[in-house]
C-alpha cells in the first residue's frame, strides 16, 4: 500500500526482455540504500518487487500483463520515472490510500500553464472516469492530485511547483502515456451500488 507521495525519482538505465518477463534497471541513489531485496516500490504507481539492489541502483521484474496493461511497457532508457516506497504502518497518510494496482492508462490531452497555475487534462475511457468525483482522490503516474473536474471521457487536475518539481508530470507531453489508479473507496462503492441495481452515476436507478 502506498500514500501517492513520490519520493524521488529515478532514471531509466537499461530494460532486458526475456520472454515475457523484463527487468527494469533504474539508478536511484536517493533510495537504493533505504531498500532491500523484495521490498515493494511504485514505479509510476505500478507496485514492482526489487529482485536486485545495489547502492544506487534497482533492479525490478515486471510480467507481461504489467507491460500491456501500464505505462511501463513504453519506457525508454533514460527515462524517469516516479518512485515510492511502501507505505509504514506508523507513517501519516499525507495523499491517499493508492494499491499500486494500475486501474488503467490515460493519454495526456493537455498541460496549460497560466502562471503558477498548471491545469493537467487526461483523456481515458467512459468506465474509469464514471469512478471519479470532482475533489476526490487520483493517482496519475503513482501521484496523489485532487481532481478539479471530471466529465465523460476525461478529467483535469491542478499541479502545484512542488509537484512540477519533484516528481515527472512536469514533463509531460500531449500524448503521453500515463498510468491511472482511482481510489479504492469509489471502486467499492461503484460495485455495491451496482449489487442494487444502481447506475452509480448521479444517484440514477438502472433502466
Amino acid at each position: 500500500m502506498f500514500t501517492g507521495i513520490v519520493e524521488t525519482t529515478g532514471r531509466v538505465v537499461r530494460i532486458e526482455r526475456r520472454g515475457e518477463l523484463a527487468d527494469l534497471f533504474v539508478e536511484a541513489p536517493a533510495l537504493a540504500s533505504e531498500v532491500a531485496l523484495g521490498d515493494s516500490v511504485a514505479v509510476n504507481g505500478a507496485c514492482l518487487t526489487i529482485a536486485e539492489s545495489h547502492p544506487t541502483e534497482l533492479r525490478f521484474q515486471a510480467v507481461l500483463e504489467t507491460l500491456e496493461k501500464t505505462s511501463l511497457g513504453g519506457l525508454e532508457e533514460g527515462g524517469s520515472v516516479n518512485l515510492e516506497r511502501a507505505m509504514r504502518a506508523d507513517a501519516r497518510l499525507d495523499g491517499h490510500i493508492v494499491q499500486g494496482h494500475v486501474d488503467g492508462t490515460g493519454r495526456v490531452e493537455s498541460l496549460r500553464r497560466e502562471g503558477d497555475d498548471v491545469r493537467l487534462c487526461i483523456e481515458t475511457t467512459a468506465d474509469f472516469a464514471d469512478l471519479l468525483v470532482e475533489k476526490g482522490s487520483v493517482a496519475i503516474d503513482g501521484v496523489s492530485l485532487t481532481v478539479c473536474d471530471v466529465g465523460e471521457k476525461g478529467f483535469d487536475v491542478a499541479l502545484i511547483p512542488h509537484t512540477l518539481e519533484i516528481t515527472t508530470l512536469g514533463r509531460l507531453e500531449p500524448g503521453s502515456r500515463v498510468n491511472l489508479e482511482a481510489d479504492v473507496l469509489g471502486k467499492y462503492v461503484k460495485k455495491y451500488l451496482g449489487r442494487l441495481g444502481l447506475s452509480g452515476r448521479d444517484g440514477e436507478g438502472a433502466a
